[in-house]
Parts: C-alpha cells; sequence; structure tokens
C-alpha cells in the first residue's frame, strides 16, 4: 500500500492551527489595506501608501514557521509583512493616523512601522534598504551562536540596485542565516520587470553568489510555504542564504498617486481571478482543514477587527509637539 501523502506541503506540515491563523492573517492583510484606503479617501489621514492587495499569500506563507527571535526586514509596501508578523492592526492603524499609541509613536507613518519585540526590524521607503540591514542581523546572529534567521522582503525593482548585490555577495562570504525573498510583481512602479531586468528569472542571480534559488507562484500559500520552508531550515543548519522569487501581483497601483495607465484592465482581472485568499481557502475546505462557515467567521473577524482598529487610532492621542524629536534616536 501506498504512503505518499499527495496533499500540499502546508496541509500536511502545519497544524489546524496554524492554518486557520495564516488564513485570519491574510484576510487582516486584505481588510486592513482596504480599511487604509478608505480611511485616506475621507482625509483621515495623509500623504501616500503603496498596499499589497493581491501579495498576501506571499507574506504570510513566508512567515509561518518564524518565531518572535526570528527577524524580518521589509520596504515601502510592507503592510502585509507586519501583520504576517504578528502586528496588532490597531496599533498600525495608530501609527497610520500619526498618533502617539502607534509602533513607533506616530513618527514613522505607513512606510516605516516596526516592532522589535516580534523581531519586526521595520520597513524601508529605499529601494533596496532593508537589504544590508538584513545582512547586518544575520551576521548579528551568527555572531552570537543564535540559531534565528532573518527573512529579507524586496520587490523586483531592488534586484537592480546595488545594494542587492552587495547583500548577496556578502551574506554568501559568511555564510548567513539569512533568506532573501523577492515579491516579483512585474512592476517596479510602471516600468515591467521585462524591460528592466536581463534575466528571464530573478532567482537565477543567486548563482553567482553560490546559493539556492528557486521561483515559485507567489499567490500559492503552499507554494511559498515549501520554498522558504526550505530555504529556513538551511540557515538554521548554519548553511547559509538562500534567494526565494515569489511571482505575484499587486492589485492597486504602485501608490495612491499612481494613474495605471501602464497596465491592462484585462491584465489586472487575470490575476485578481488568481486571489491568493480564496485559492488557500479553498484549499483548507478541499483537505478538511475548516469548514465554509469557519471560513465566513474568520472572514467576519477579520472586518471586525480592522473596524476596532480604526476606531482606537481615531480616539488616541496625537504626539506633544514639545515631544516632537522623541523616539527620533535611541536613547539610553
Amino acid at each position: 500500500m501506498s504512503t505518499t501523502d499527495n496533499r500540499p506541503f502546508a496541509i500536511r506540515t502545519y497544524s489546524p492551527v496554524q492554518l486557520k491563523q495564516a488564513l485570519k492573517r491574510m484576510y487582516l492583510i486584505r481588510r486592513f489595506e482596504e480599511g487604509a484606503e478608505q480611511s485616506y479617501m475621507r482625509g483621515l489621514i495623509h500623504g501616500t501608501m503603496h498596499l499589497s492587495i493581491g501579495q498576501e499569500a506571499s507574506a504570510v506563507a513566508s512567515c509561518i514557521e518564524l518565531t518572535d527571535a526570528d527577524k524580518i526586514t521589509s520596504n515601502h509596501r510592507g503592510h502585509g509583512h507586519c501583520i504576517a508578523k504578528g502586528a496588532d492592526v490597531a496599533r498600525m492603524f495608530a501609527e497610520f493616523f500619526g498618533k502617539e499609541t502607534g509602533y513607533c509613536h506616530g513618527r514613522g507613518g505607513s512606510m516605516h512601522i516596526a516592532d522589535v519585540q516580534t523581531g519586526n526590524l521595520g520597513a524601508n521607503g529605499i529601494v533596496g534598504g532593508g537589504l544590508p540591514i538584513a545582512v547586518g542581523a544575520a551576521l548579528s546572529a551568527k555572531r552570537l551562536g543564535r540559531k534565528d534567521v532573518t527573512l529579507c522582503f524586496f520587490g523586483d525593482g531592488a534586484n537592480n540596485e546595488g545594494a542587492f548585490h552587495e547583500a548577496l555577495n556578502m551574506a554568501a562570504i559568511w555564510t548567513l542565516p539569512v533568506v532573501f525573498i523577492c515579491e516579483n510583481n512585474k512592476y517596479g512602479m510602471s516600468t515591467s520587470v521585462e524591460r528592466s531586468t536581463a534575466v528571464r528569472r530573478i532567482s537565477e542571480r543567486a548563482a553567482a553568489y553560490s546559493m539556492p534559488g528557486v521561483t515559485v507562484d507567489g499567490n500559492d500559500f503552499s507554494a511559498v510555504a515549501e520554498a522558504v520552508h526550505h530555504a529556513i531550515a538551511r540557515a538554521r543548519a548554519g548553511e547559509g542564504p538562500s534567494l526565494v522569487e515569489n511571482l505575484t501581483y499587486r492589485w492597486r497601483g504602485h501608490s495612491k498617486s499612481d494613474r495605471n495607465r501602464y497596465r491592462t484592465k484585462e491584465e489586472i482581472e487575470a490575476w485578481m481571478a488568481r486571489d491568493p485568499i480564496a485559492r488557500f481557502q479553498a484549499e483548507l475546505i478541499a483537505h478538511g482543514v475548516l469548514d465554509e462557515a469557519e471560513a465566513i467567521a474568520i472572514a467576519e473577524a477579520a472586518v471586525s477587527d480592522v473596524e476596532q482598529g480604526i476606531e482606537f487610532a481615531r480616539g488616541s492621542a496625537a504626539p506633544a509637539i514639545g515631544e516632537v524629536t522623541r523616539y527620533v534616536y535611541a536613547e539610553a
């Protein structure tokens, strides 16, 4: 009798509790960003924002087995990474609204949310800015003899920055416990990856730095989880870095100022039909991890959490003008 388990990797690897939490976090990311977008349109928050709606599987599947000791670095499109690492959406909204109860006391805003206590070293408005930071965190872990790993999220545009090549090179030379995760959503602002990058797959660049590189469907939760799982295991075992490329798509424009003239309606609709949340939920139901009623309850709970988070943010106090420079620099 065959003992082959043909279930998707995530189903056979993680517990029902972990998988349900993962689905909840994916819904939280979607509803958080929709709530942020609506708050912006109502004039409750100012500036701009970069939404990752459509990319939820990449963030949550990558982080599913991380502990608080493990680190992540993020980029300007980083709300999903925060939530995947366990951030409280109420404190995230407070940061958006510039309130004292936010993760960075209202000083960071959309692009600079961080929570060092849970290993979130923060987002970064500089393209490729998180890459050398991740290498530094991984070097620290190795020098201190710890087993924690660092996941470094960046977009396809960053793979042509000098920091990308420098970071991968140093990580390989020093055999550091870091996983580089490229979320290739096809466009660096309005420039397609086909027009900006010489190689067909960004993961092919791993070969130049003597590390494994793999490209997976970034909207397939199990595919992402499996690729990152192996990369994390390699890092924890002291075997060095890996590069994982998640092929995904952002449903919205680059930022709120994007008029979206470089993409066709047909392209956007084709990717929306590959909704990673719907795919993962259907997979969980098909394999008996949850039923339709439980799925509805999880989705509704995410909506409630976001609504409560917005109210928490609106009711929180703004920073005192006299303390405007507090928390900007490290304090003894």
